[in-house]
């Protein structure tokens, strides 16, 4: 396998303190301050490691900014908005949002933009990406730095995939927690079963007593007790004041057994452990976990429907007929293109969820109510 700079700096930390975790592994290879993926490499677009949906088209950002506006709008025109991003990427969405949201100018006085992005790297370009706003705009480590003294509209995109999930295998009947350690013949990283276990109290019954359900050994399970927290602590924030907040990710509606572990690099699939530091290394968001850290927290959610369904129900078709009328066979034919890749059940329309939580307002369009 191919070394990086990270790989090292990992063999030798469990060589001297053992076999780490999943979480732990994902955590050194996207955030290691100096050689971590999200803090030296370039993920998005065609040259980088994979296309999010702000990326492929504005549609996208613009009808998420009508979304905001319409929230707002059934807020009460609040006086202060706190419009939140996590994990902006390189700006491309808030730029979409803020072009159509301030549109109105009462929201535009209204707003406060807040951007929580911990790479210096990714601040850089999401700058140079907002250059023109109409808005001002900070930047935050955490979600804990935001003021929270207001009304919070929130939007996060492709950002719960990418946290740190711990793994478990089922081995002798019993979840032992999965690891990254090295293989003693070839001293490369491999997967293996720890010593830690799953605390099985309070789980379903095919979890807890997997043999009874034709589960076998071999079988894995994934947590993901930060993503969990992180969505408890958007609820809490919209419950202390109020608002809304979007949840937008790849993933599945039930807590599910499976290996979801996958690392991206320049557009295909690759071995997790082989390039750390150099390749994206992601994991399937359970928005059944999602929803009940939301609503432990004091918020009530909605959904979740498929990002299709959601855009589509948003207003996607006329949007795309407004933009291609006027325009040339191949514009038009590019506009088609961009709603097929954000809605088709066979792109991104079905395995992409939306979800949203919600405190003191009215239900968020377009989920039922």
């Amino acid at each position: 396998m191919t070394e990086t700079p990270l790989k090292p700096r990992i063999r030798a930390l469990i060589e001297n303190t053992g076999p780490i975790s999943i979480a732990d592994y994902m955590a050194i290879c996207l955030a290691d301050p100096e050689h971590g993926y999200y803090m030296r490499r370039e993920p998005f677009g065609s040259k980088g490691d994979f296309t999010t949906a702000p990326e492929i088209s504005q549609m996208f950002g613009e009808l998420i900014g009508a979304w905001c506006l319409e929230t707002w709008t059934g807020l009460g025109h609040p006086e202060t908005v706190h419009l939140i991003e996590l994990g902006p990427g390189r700006g491309t969405l808030m730029a979409d949002i803020l072009r159509v949201a301030c549109l109105d100018p009462a929201f535009a006085a209204a707003a406060r933009v807040h951007l929580v992005e911990t790479s210096p790297r990714l601040r850089d370009l999401q700058k140079q990406t907002l250059a023109a706003t109409p808005l001002p705009i900070a930047w935050h480590d955490s979600l804990a730095d935001v003021p929270d003294d207001g009304t919070t509209i929130l939007v996060a995109n492709e950002l719960f995939d990418a946290l740190p999930i711990h793994q478990y295998v089922l081995t002798q009947g019993s979840w032992q927690q999965r690891v990254a350690g090295l293989d003693p013949a070839s001293d490369e990283l491999a997967f293996a079963a720890g010593p830690g276990r799953l605390d099985i109290r309070g789980l379903p019954d095919e979890i807890a007593n997997p043999s009874a359900h034709g589960i076998g050994d071999g079988a894995i399970l994934e947590t993901q007790p930060l993503a969990n927290a992180i969505a408890g602590d958007i609820a809490a924030r919209l419950a202390r004041n109020s608002g809304a907040a979007l949840v937008i990710d790849y993933g599945y509606e039930r807590t599910a057994i499976g290996d979801t572990l996958q690392a991206l690099e320049k557009h295909a699939f690759a071995d997790p452990l082989a390039h750390p530091g150099l390749a994206d290394i992601t994991a399937h968001v359970n928005f059944e976990a999602l929803a009940r850290a939301a609503r432990e927290s004091g918020a009530a959610t909605h959904g979740p429907m498929t990002q299709g369904d959601f855009l589509v129900a948003l207003g996607l078709l006329e949007r795309a007929g407004h933009l291609g009328a006027g325009k040339d066979i191949a514009m038009q034919e590019g506009i088609r293109d961009d709603v097929e890749r954000l809605t088709a059940p066979d792109q991104m329309g079905t395995l992409f969820k939306v979800l949203a939580f919600s405190s003191r307002c009215p239900t968020p369009r377009p989920f039922p109510a």
